[in-house]
């Protein structure tokens, strides 16, 4: 199989879908890998590191895209690659279909087989390739609230951890998952005083267990949300449905009852958001204020610590891309069940329930397709 790697476009987009190292294993088990030049330069990885992996190194991306049998990015296709997918390809990536009907329209009438990273499941419901990108977005939200909450910043001039005689600062997190579990263990190791929230009474009392410091659990409800809203100096929504649109869990409302210069970083805008009045930002202007509020919404956060997000993308990625690369992929997605789940789309079919009930599309189960 030929894999093709192109340079991320996405606004501020460091990361890159595969390492040197990948490509050398990838190499080694038959495919031809290519690469666009300088696709690794941000997340430090020079041409030549990729010519010594065995990679073929190719100045555009239309010919890495056109030449490709299966395309490894790390972010969605942006507006200006929709022309190049089409009926022959796979496309193995973070989609984020339910908060994205253009990109989803694009997909089915391309007829493209899209797997998203972000809905490939085990049997036990853990999301292995999106489990590490939410554990670097879950520790940088922590470092985004500190930041922001500085006075130059346009924040409370709140120090998160306080002094002693002075108190701490309040951050409260929106789920108890991955995101939230990070974000938490960063808060209190810096000294904050966290209140986890989530619907999950077994998931709250196993953090209250494992978790150490200024610690409060509550369950999800509207008054607990709206009380700690209130209150605090720092928010981290967090929330996610596996591949559906996250819930609006903090309203306008909420929102307008908090302290001036308090900060939300919602982490779950790739789908959607679970704070109203969240709308999605870049890198390059990643904040804006409402209510008097900093709001933090970037939508790709690991990306601005591509070093490290690459090689945790990495360390999950490739062993599903080697066994896609050494078999037909119908064959492989019937046996592994994790890959199965993570089909979007296929031959011009939305086979993700989530995605269709976002947009109002006809849905069909994959298995439905395997049969016809």
């Amino acid at each position: 199989m030929k894999i093709g790697v192109p340079k991320e476009i996405k606004d501020n987009e460091y990361r890159v879908a595969l390492t040197p190292g990948s490509v050398e294993m990838l190499v080694r088990e038959g495919a031809e890998v290519l690469v666009q030049c300088g696709a690794g330069e941000g997340s430090g990885f020079a041409d030549q590191e990729y010519r010594s992996s065995g990679a073929i190194l190719l100045p555009e991306a239309a010919a890495v895209w056109e030449g490709s049998a299966m395309i490894m990015k790390v972010k969605e296709p942006q507006p200006v690659e929709y022309a190049y997918l089409r009926k022959d390809m796979i496309l193995f990536t973070y989609l984020h279909l339910a908060a994205e009907p253009e990109l989803t329209k694009v997909l089915l009438e391309a007829g493209t087989t899209a797997i998203a990273y972000e809905t490939v499941q085990l049997d036990s419901g853990v999301l292995p390739l999106l489990m590490p990108m939410s554990e670097v977005a879950g520790r940088m939200s922590i470092q985004v609230i500190a930041h922001y909450l500085e006075k130059e910043n346009g924040g409370r001039g709140k120090l998160l951890g306080g002094v002693p005689g002075v108190r701490p600062a309040d951050v409260v997190i929106l789920g108890g998952g991955i995101v939230g579990s990070n974000a938490a263990k960063m808060a209190l190791g810096m000294g904050a005083h966290v209140t986890i929230i989530d619907t999950n009474a077994d998931r709250l009392r196993y953090l209250d267990e494992v978790l150490h410091g200024n610690l409060t659990t509550l369950g999800s409800n509207f008054q607990n949300i709206a009380d700690s809203v209130k209150h605090a100096d720092g928010v981290v929504g967090s929330v996610l449905i596996p591949g559906a649109k996250a819930p609006k869990l903090v309203s306008r409302e909420m929102v307008a009852s908090m302290k001036p210069g308090s900060v939300i970083v919602d982490v779950a805008i790739d789908q959607g958001g679970c704070v109203e009045t969240a709308r999605p930002t870049k890198h390059s202007d990643p904040v804006y204020r409402l209510h008097e509020v900093i709001h933090y919404c970037v939508t790709n956060m690991p990306g601005a610590v591509p070093r490290t997000s690459t090689y945790a993308l990495n360390n999950v990625t490739l062993p599903y891309a080697m066994k896609i690369a050494k078999s037909d992929l119908l064959e492989v997605i019937k046996r592994d069940t994790s890959l199965f789940r993570g089909v979007n789309t296929l031959t011009g079919h939305l086979t993700s329930r989530p995605v269709g009930e976002a947009h109002s599309l006809e849905y069909v189960p994959l298995q439905k397709l395997f049969k016809s």
